[in-house]
């Protein structure tokens, strides 16, 4: 059982991926990181010494602090930031505890060096799922830009952006399926929920409803949002909105049904 001002791996699972998911501060050591250099999805590493220096962006916020073993670091660390006015809490065994319960954990590796991601403009189904998928499991400070389709390669060498879901590069379709495969693929956060999602994401982007009955009705959604908003980040913003939802169907509600009224045939 977690103790006094600390969660549990599996209920840090349940909340990340969703709107309230604390910030998740890795303050492993290099050795230790060095033993297994994957993250904890959405997590972000800092030096356990220079904690303080976070304090003016988390105030406001619920916070997580990871080290290996749930021990000596993420205590002093999680106590510093309760000094200072900050809701800080301990991940109960660390790193090495959600590693052994099997949880997601992204390679170090795979992470791109920018925060910055670019993209063609006009976005509908792959455009927005990707950055729901970024800033929910990935990078939660991740900025997009949306651009011209030609000049997205130009963009993303001269802003140092990473480029997604357009031909030739690193995140975007393989085969049969979309960018936000490639994401989960690369940053190995396959879990039955967020393949279930992808279904239905992959349905949607490639016109192939008959892989998931939910599929038409993203399109149907998807086109109507980039309709009515003509300012691509307010339209990324609202479709965070319907992807949470569609996350929380995907985790929690995927075989429930309407049963009103009641008494009619299934």
């Amino acid at each position: 059982m977690p103790g006094f001002a600390s969660i549990s791996a599996i209920q840090l699972a349940r909340l990340i991926g969703t709107p309230d998911c604390p910030a998740l501060i890795d303050i492993q050591t290099e050795e230790d990181f060095a033993a297994d250099p994957r993250l904890i999805p959405g997590s972000f590493r800092h030096p356990f010494d220079r904690v303080e220096d976070l304090v003016s962006d988390l105030t406001a916020r619920r916070v997580v602090v990871i080290c290996q073993k749930g021990r000596k670091l993420s205590e002093g660390a999680a106590a510093v930031l309760r000094c200072r006015g900050v809701q800080a809490e301990t991940l109960d065994g660390g790193a090495l505890g959600w590693a052994a319960e099997g949880l997601p954990m992204i390679p170090a590796a795979a992470l791109p060096v920018t925060r910055l991601w670019v993209t063609r403009h006009r976005p509908k189904i792959d455009r927005i799922a990707c950055p729901w998928l970024i800033r929910r499991f990935i990078d939660p400070g991740a900025r997009f830009l949306f651009v011209a389709p030609v000049e997205v390669p130009a963009v993303a060498e001269k802003f140092n952006a990473t480029p997604f879901d357009i031909e030739g590069v690193t995140f975007s379709h393989r085969g049969e399926k979309c960018s936000f495969d490639a994401l989960l693929d690369d940053f190995q956060l396959h879990t039955e929920p967020l393949d279930r999602l992808a279904l239905v994401v992959r349905g949607a982007d490639t016109d192939r409803h008959d892989l998931a009955p939910q599929a038409a009705g993203l399109l149907a959604l998807s086109v109507g949002l980039s309709r009515q908003y003509k300012d691509d980040l307010e339209q990324v913003e609202a479709g965070m909105l319907m992807y949470d939802a569609l996350y929380r169907w995907a985790r929690d509600g995927f075989d429930e049904g309407h049963g009103w009224p009641a008494g009619r045939k299934a």
